[in-house]
C-alpha cells in the first residue's frame, strides 16, 4: 500500500510540473501531440523545462535531489539547459531530529555519547540528502582531547532508498519504451548508475578509506587539507573525523578581507585536481563548492580545505594511456589519431567510418586553437567531444564522466576567482610530466624493468632450448613454441616502445608548437 501511495504521489509531481510533456513531446504521432497541448490546460506550464524538472526532483525529496545531481553530471546525455539547471540543486535539505541522530551513534558503538565524547553539539552544522554532522569533542584512548566531526547517516535511508529505486528503474522502462529518445538517453544505466553511486555513499566507511587515501596521496603537495579518520569511531553509519575550520571557498569577499592571494587559490586548485588525476589516478570528483572551504590559520594559511568524499573517480592505466594518446594527438591536430583511437578502445561500432568520425571531432576541436589560450575550456571541449560522440553511439566510460564532471567544476570554480584563470597554461607543466611518464623514457625503462625477471630466465635456457630442438625437435615443440612467443613479445615490446617514444617527441615538439 505503501507503494501505491508513493507512486500517486510521484504521478501527481509529475503532472503539477508538467513533466509528462517532456515524455509526450518527444512522440511522433499526431494524436499523442494534440493530446500533450490538451494536458497543458489548468496547469501553468511557462517556466523552462529545466526548472521545472529541477522542482518536481525537490518535491519528491533527498533521493530524487541526490539523483538529479548525478544525472547532471551526465552532460554527454543530457540536453545542455537541463544539464545546466540540475546542476543548481543544492545538497542542503532538512536535518532530522537530534535526538535520533544520538541514537544511531549510540547503537554504532554500543556505548552512550557521553562516555564516547566530552562535550557533543547536538544541533547539526550541516545537513545533506544522506547524511548530516555534528561537532564534537572526542575523548582519545591516550587521555588527550580531539575537536571532531561526527557525520551520521540518515536514519532508515536503505530501505526509503530500495523503494525509489525500483520506482525509478519502473520510469526508466516505460520511458525507454514510450519516447523517441529513450533508448538513447539510457534511462535504466543511468538509473543502475545512481543505483551504484547511492550505496557506495550509504557505507561511511568507504568515504573514509578514500578520504584516508587521498590524504597520504597529497601528504607532501602542501596545498590541501584533508581530514584525519578517526577509525576506532569509523561505522557504517557514523564516521569520526578530524574537525576542519576554513571559509567556504564561495565567499569570496571574506577570502579577500582575510588576505589569500585569490588568483594564487585557484591556480593551486587546478593543480591538486590535476595532481591527483594525472599523477595518481585517484580524484575527489564531487568538487563543488559545498565541498570546499580555505584555511585562514597562520601554519596552513591559503591551503585547500576537502570535505565530503563519497564520490571519487579512479583511472586505470589503460585510462591513463588512451587519455595520453588523445592529448598527444589532440596537440598535434591530429583527428584521425583521435576517432582511430575511438575504434582501436572499441568505444564505437567496428563499422563506424573512421572519416565521419574524424570530420566530426574536427568540427568539435578545431575552433578552440584560434582562440586565447585562457578562453579555452578543456571541460568543454570534452562535453562537446561526448555531445558529438553521442551520433556514433559512442560509449562514454563512468569514469572518463566523473573526470569531465570534476573538470567543469574545478574551471567553474577557478575562473569564479580568477576570470583571467589561464587553465591550459596551468595544466601544461603536469601533462608534460604526465606525457613523459606514459610515453616517455621513463615509461621505457618501468616496462623493461618489470619484464626483467621474466627475460631473466628465460635468456639461460636459450642454448638448451635450440640444442634440444636440434637434437629431436620433434619432441620439443613446446618449447619452440615458447622461445617464438617470447621472440615475439620481445619484438613488439621494442616497437612499442620506438613508436611511444616517436609520439612523446612529436607530443612535445607540438605542445611548444601550440603554446
Amino acid at each position: 500500500m505503501t507503494r501505491i501511495y508513493r507512486s500517486i504521489f510521484i504521478l501527481w509531481i509529475v503532472f503539477r510540473f508538467g513533466l509528462d510533456q517532456l515524455v509526450l513531446s518527444n512522440f511522433k504521432q499526431p494524436w499523442l501531440v494534440q493530446f500533450a497541448s490538451i494536458l497543458k490546460f489548468g496547469r501553468n506550464l511557462s517556466a523552462p523545462r529545466g526548472e521545472r524538472l529541477r522542482q518536481a526532483l525537490e518535491h519528491l525529496g533527498p533521493i530524487f535531489v541526490k539523483f538529479g545531481q548525478v544525472l547532471s553530471t551526465r552532460r554527454d546525455l543530457l540536453p545542455s539547459d537541463i544539464a545546466d539547471e540540475l546542476a543548481k540543486l543544492q545538497d542542503r535539505v532538512p536535518p532530522f531530529a537530534s535526538d535520533i541522530a544520538v541514537a544511531s551513534i549510540e547503537k554504532s558503538f554500543g556505548r552512550s555519547v557521553e562516555d564516547i565524547f566530552v562535550s557533543f553539539e547536538r544541533m547539526p552544522v550541516a545537513s545533506a540528502s544522506i547524511a548530516q554532522v555534528h561537532f564534537a569533542v572526542l575523548k582519545t584512548s591516550d587521555g588527550r582531547q580531539r575537536e571532531v566531526a561526527v557525520k551520521v547517516l540518515r536514519p532508515g535511508m536503505l530501505k526509503v532508498i530500495d523503494k525509489d529505486l525500483s520506482l525509478m528503474r519502473m520510469m526508466a522502462t516505460w520511458l525507454e519504451r514510450l519516447s523517441a529518445d529513450g533508448k538513447r538517453l539510457k534511462p535504466r544505466e543511468v538509473v543502475a548508475e545512481f543505483d551504484k553511486y547511492l550505496h557506495d555513499e550509504l557505507d561511511l566507511v568507504r568515504e573514509a578509506a578514500n578520504a584516508a587515501q587521498l590524504r597520504r596521496n597529497m601528504a607532501g603537495l602542501d596545498l590541501v587539507l584533508i581530514p584525519e579518520m578517526y577509525w576506532d569511531y569509523c561505522h557504517t553509519d557514523v564516521i569520526v573525523m578530524e574537525r576542519m575550520n576554513g571559509i567556504p571557498i564561495s565567499h569570496t569577499d571574506e577570502l579577500k578581507s582575510a588576505g589569500v592571494n585569490i588568483p594564487k587559490l585557484a591556480r593551486d586548485g587546478v593543480t591538486i585536481f590535476f595532481t591527483q588525476v594525472f599523477r595518481d589516478g585517484f580524484f575527489h570528483a564531487d568538487m563543488h563548492p559545498g565541498n570546499i572551504q580555505v584555511s585562514v590559520d597562520p601554519q596552513t594559511f591559503g591551503r585547500y580545505v576537502s570535505l565530503d568524499f563519497g564520490i571519487v573517480g579512479t583511472l586505470t592505466e589503460f585510462d591513463k594511456e588512451y587519455l595520453a594518446q588523445n592529448f598527444t594527438a589532440f596537440f598535434r591536430r591530429d583527428y584521425k589519431r583521435v576517432a582511430q583511437l575511438h575504434v582501436e578502445s572499441g568505444w564505437v561500432p567496428p563499422q563506424t567510418r573512421v572519416d565521419e568520425l574524424e570530420s566530426a571531432i574536427r568540427a568539435v576541436c578545431e575552433p578552440y586553437f584560434d582562440r586565447p589560450l585562457k578562453e579555452i575550456s578543456l571541460g568543454m571541449v570534452l562535453m562537446r567531444l561526448f555531445q558529438t560522440s553521442r551520433r556514433f553511439h559512442v560509449e562514454i566510460q563512468p569514469q572518463l564522466v566523473l573526470l569531465q564532471k570534476t573538470l567543469l567544476n574545478i574551471e567553474g570554480l577557478g575562473r569564479q576567482l580568477d576570470p583571467d584563470l589561464d587553465l591550459w597554461s596551468t595544466a601544461k607543466p603536469f601533462l608534460e610530466k604526465w606525457m613523459m611518464e606514459q610515453v616517455g623514457p621513463k615509461k621505457l625503462w618501468e616496462q623493461i624493468k618489470s619484464e626483467a625477471p621474466q627475460y631473466a630466465k628465460l635468456i639461460p635456457q636459450i642454448p638448451r632450448l635450440l640444442h634440444d630442438y636440434l637434437k629431436n625437435k620433434d619432441h620439443h615443440q613446446p618449447q619452440l613454441q615458447t622461445l617464438i612467443s617470447e621472440q615475439r613479445k620481445t619484438q613488439a615490446m621494442l616497437i612499442r616502445m620506438i613508436w611511444m617514444g616517436a609520439g612523446f617527441v612529436l607530443g612535445l615538439m607540438a605542445m611548444q608548437i601550440f603554446s
